[in-house]
């Protein structure tokens, strides 16, 4: 690649970019493009020596979720024009891609992702394998049930493609230097300042560590979490084989785990197992440069099989090459984008689990946008480097998860699919109590969480219809609707915010009013500056200056981060995380008044424990703070307890439940049940670029409160004029509709929105779902109410209501969270 080695760097830079493949290239081009002229990109070898040079070329925009198919759509636009922008050829070709579906399940499948990428302009055809079989006549259809064709997805040679990034990021300034060796990272305080090389050291603003399987180390060594983990991948080229058109569509066969692509007139064909290969975990080799990995013909051969039972033609050439090199596989099968939680000014791109060419310039872009604007412009929450935890850089998790990563790729993505591998590393007091008592487990941020309790008939079988633990779901929810219900709620997160200035940081971060009585819970929201959730969570008051706020597993990190960085503003604050000292069992139902008063001394009346009041209470032979409030629409208590007295508050209520039909319930049940109810979940109806007043959580907002607060003036200018964007309730009005989020709002034969959430809400019947409906005149009820519905499952329209309240009008405003 002409390679220029440097032993002289600049001494300073604003953005330094370390690693030279084709996402660090992605994202200088992009900054450069963006206006910033001080961009330095530090490549530790030559360009695209890692994983970027022997990587397939594969550009598919169809994914698993909606931002990684947003990633790739942008990504195959830009390739388009890209040889054009920059002078150096890509080798880009729009050749079309074919998924084929061998089984009903896969199928259904295919048809909801196509439905999930209409959202956003992505053309996908389900089609029958005859209509497969004249766009690739090679085919055996033998056990093709369907396929989803897309005629713009395409193929590009990834060198040239870097090339060409790397072309346009130097012609607007950007400087790319091979041969220099990022050794450390230099901070002051919780600040990035520069990097330190083999050639000496560079004083920067901001740093973004692209640096592929090597990124987890580099930001270990500045204590940040970036769960990465290198697995061998495989793939073969043949001789040449007479009649493949140089336009052939690449295919993939998700069932048989492999994708076939067009090469010169050869066939490359490629596998992502169902059990992978970990590699590198104890350590990468310093002088790894465009290396291969040792051949395993044994593990590869059943893969290439499937390859050949597809597309028999296979089976009449010869293998010209085998290749088995390295790709980076994170715990969940998402990328690790943006800004990290720990140290200011350092921004992650790395994690692309296998599908970093097909990315890379939606990656580039987000990331230059949100260093330079200071927000990515669009929610990216669930490709967010902040959801990891910092054990999961623990090396041992990795490479168990990574084995299952690889197989995680090109397996059904059925809704609710819980990974099975590197379970239990954290557990509540409870877990022995709950396995005793049948739960079946999900996690969440890492923590065993009971997702629902077996009962007689009940199986753990995924669908994307009725899925096996229906009827036990069911069970929970009408005991929690009825009588009274026990969740294990400890995988929430207790955070002490204490001090002079505690209340001062606290009215700054929250739309809420924060000063309130002692003794009282408020719910509130934390507002970015354009007025969208950071976070949402309570606070309660537990003194003048000490607040407890109570938050989900996956938003610690970030809240950690929100609080750290807006508290440098008050030098009389600490945050501290109590978490791994708390534990929270929360009694639900109309019953969970008199269970409590067995086993408490303390007053649950609406006079001496009134909605929204928190108390120490004496419970069992133990204490507990006692919070009324409810995520369920229901009487409720959360019982916060020190993690060492949970099992004896646990076992108290177990004892005294009898009488009461106390019933376990988990977290499906919960998410029913908040639904039926209208109860917002951040992350998925709440995000950073929703408002409370696009979700409907005016009530939330403290104009009058006498500080200001973050996002304020981004909601003066909404307040009063009308919404065109709002969140909305949805139902559906035909049986045996399902509902997971990412189906498309028709009203009147025009695609107006989609749902953020769905479930089966069993109090009311019916699928049910959230969803953010858009009109340019506004949003009333009165246009919701004229307009006819239709809800888009898996490529079918069904008739649907939507309305502005929730569907349980019974839902006490008091105890909403």
């Amino acid at each position: 690649m002409n390679t220029i080695l440097h032993t002289n760097i600049p001494s300073h830079a604003r953005i330094v970019v370390v690693g030279g493949g084709i996402i660090g290239l992605s994202v200088a081009y992009h900054l450069a493009k963006r206006g910033e002229r001080d961009v330095v990109l530090l490549e530790r070898k030559e360009l695209t020596c890692g994983t970027t040079w022997h990587a397939a070329g594969l550009v598919t925009q169809l994914r698993s979720t909606e931002n990684s198919s947003r990633l790739a759509a942008y990504t195959a636009d830009l390739f388009s024009n890209l040889a054009a922008e920059t002078g150096q050829e890509t080798g880009f070709r729009r050749c079309g891609s074919l998924t084929v579906a061998a089984s009903r399940e896969r199928l259904q499948e295919l048809k909801h992702a196509a439905s999930m990428a209409s959202n956003f302009g992505l053309e996908v055809d389900i089609i029958s394998p005859a209509e497969a079989l004249k766009i690739v006549p090679q085919l055996n259809l033998a056990d093709m049930v369907g396929a989803a064709w897309i005629a713009n997805d395409g193929k590009t040679n990834p060198i040239d493609t870097a090339r060409a990034f790397a072309a346009g990021a130097r012609q607007r300034g950007a400087r790319i230097l091979e041969g220099v060796t990022v050794t450390g990272i230099d901070r002051i305080g919780d600040r990035v300042t520069g990097v330190r090389t083999d050639h000496g050291n560079m004083i920067c603003d901001h740093i973004v560590l692209c640096c592929g399987m090597w990124t987890r180390e580099l930001a270990a060594s500045v204590g940040v979490s970036v769960p990465l983990h290198a697995a061998e991948h495989f793939y073969v080229v043949t001789e040449a084989i007479s009649g493949i058109s140089h336009d052939m569509p690449t295919i993939r066969d998700l069932d048989g785990r492999v994708y076939i692509k067009e090469d010169a007139g050869r066939l490359l064909v490629g596998s992502f197992e169902a059990v992978g290969k970990p590699w590198g975990a104890g350590g990468i080799p310093a002088d790894f440069c465009f290396d291969q990995l040792p051949d395993d013909l044994d593990h590869f051969m059943p893969y290439f099989e499937n390859a050949m039972h597809r597309m028999p033609v296979l089976g009449q050439a010869g293998i010209q090459l085998f290749f088995n090199g390295p790709e980076s596989f994170t715990p969940d099968n998402r990328f690790l984008l943006g800004p990290t939680a720990e140290l200011d000014g350092l921004f992650i791109a790395a994690g692309f689990n296998s599908c970093g060419i097909e990315s890379s310039g939606g990656a580039g872009k987000l990331l230059a946008d949100w260093i330079v604007d200071g927000a990515p412009g669009a929610d990216f929450w669930d490709i967010d480097v902040r959801r990891a935890m910092p054990f999961q850089r623990n090396r041992r998790y990795l490479e168990k998860r990574t084995s299952e990563a690889m197989g995680m790729l090109y397996g059904v993505h059925w809704p609710l699919l819980e990974p099975e591998s590197a379970r239990g590393v954290r557990r509540s007091p409870l877990h022995s109590q709950l396995t005793a008592a049948r739960a079946h487990f999900g996690q969440a941020a890492g923590f065993e969480r009971p997702q629902w309790f077996a009962q007689e008939g009940s199986t753990a079988e995924y669908s994307f219809g009725r899925p096996g633990w229906f009827a036990a779901q069911r069970a929970e929810c009408l005991a929690t609707r009825e009588s009274v219900a026990l969740f294990d709620q400890s995988s929430f997160q207790h955070v002490r915010i204490e001090g002079r200035d505690a209340l001062r940081l606290l009215q700054r971060v929250s739309a809420a009013n924060i000063d309130v009585q002692v003794g009282r819970t408020v719910y509130t929201g934390w507002l970015n500056e354009t007025g969208g959730f950071e976070s949402d969570l309570t606070l309660t008051r537990l003194g003048e200056r000490s607040f407890l706020a109570v938050t989900t597993a996956a938003q610690k990190t970030r809240d950690l981060a929100w609080l750290r960085r807006h508290g440098k503003d008050f030098s009389a604050v600490s945050v501290v995380d109590v978490s791994p000292g708390q534990s929270t069992i929360s009694v639900m139902g109309p019953k969970s008044r008199p269970l409590l008063q067995t086993v408490s001394p303390d007053d649950f009346s609406d006079d001496g424990f009134p909605v929204g009041s928190a108390r120490t209470i004496e419970i069992g032979d133990g204490i507990a703070i006692a919070i009324r409030m409810s995520f369920v629409g229901e009487l409720g208590w959360e019982l916060h307890v020190d993690s060492d007295m949970a099992a004896s508050v646990y076992e108290a209520l177990a004892a005294n439940g009898g009488s009461f039909g106390l019933r376990l319930a988990g977290y499906h049940a919960l998410d029913s049940l908040r639904m039926e109810c209208g109860y917002r979940d951040w992350g998925l109806e709440i995000t950073d670029e929703d408002t409370p007043l696009e979700a409907g959580l005016g009530f939330a907002i403290a104009w009058d409160k006498p500080t200001d607060f973050l996002g304020r003036s981004a909601l003066e200018r909404q307040r009063g004029g009308p919404l065109s964007k709002r969140l909305c309730q949805v139902r559906a009005d035909a049986p045996d509709v399902f509902l997971h989020g990412t189906e498309p709002l028709w009203r009147s034969g025009k695609r107006v929105g989609f749902l953020k959430s769905g479930a089966f809400g069993h109090t009311v019947g019916s699928a049910i779902g959230m969803g953010y409906v858009h009109n340019t005149d506004g949003v009333t009820a009165p246009w919701l109410k004229e307009g006819s519905w239709e809800l888009e499952v898996a490529g079918d329209r069904y008739p649907a209501t939507v309305q502005l309240k929730p569907w349980l009008a019974k839902t006490l405003l008091g105890e909403t969270r």
